[in-house]
């Protein structure tokens, strides 16, 4: 059986279009998601089931009650940090197979008892300073593929199945 590949970590999600758009992207390349609870809408809520499309069911989800459930069941050494506060580039990682990517609220993104600018586990986009922020659902689909990317590069045999071409 093949490893997680990655792990994407929503921090109290507030917009369910993003949470379904974020849960196709994991199906698409086999990451599991965790949602830190409490969400701001039920799992039923129309709008995220139709950003997920007829993908949901393949999704690997796991609810998680509160951080401190999270962190007994994923290694905090492999958390990587997503702000726009960061000082640390996600081009500068060296990202592995079972990496955990967290994300933190649409309006206010991670506490600070969570994340630290400076912790070298936090990272960012590239982004222009005009954008004062870019779309959690697009963060995302450019972290897990940039995971990807790397992760395949070095080892084609972690995946299921390669790229299409």
């Amino acid at each position: 059986m093949l490893p997680t590949p990655a792990h994407i970590v929503l921090y109290q999600p507030e917009i369910p279009q993003n949470t379904g758009n974020i849960g196709r992207t994991c199906v698409a390349v086999n990451a599991k998601l965790w949602i830190v609870e409490p969400a701001s809408f039920s799992f039923d809520e129309k709008r995220l089931r139709r950003a997920g499309l007829d993908y949901w069911q393949h999704l690997d989800i796991e609810m998680v009650p509160d951080w401190e459930t999270l962190t007994s069941k994923l290694d905090p050494a492999r958390f990587h940090f997503l702000s726009k506060f960061a000082k640390r580039m996600l081009w500068d990682c060296e990202l592995q197979v079972g990496d955990v990517f967290v994300f933190g609220q649409e309006t206010s993104g991670l506490p600070e008892e969570i994340m630290s600018p400076t912790d070298p586990r936090s990272v960012r986009l590239p982004t222009d300073p005009k954008v004062r922020s870019l779309n959690l659902a697009t963060t995302a689909g450019i972290v897990l593929y940039e995971h990807q990317r790397q992760c395949y590069q070095r080892n084609p045999s972690d995946f299921a199945a390669a790229p299409n071409a």
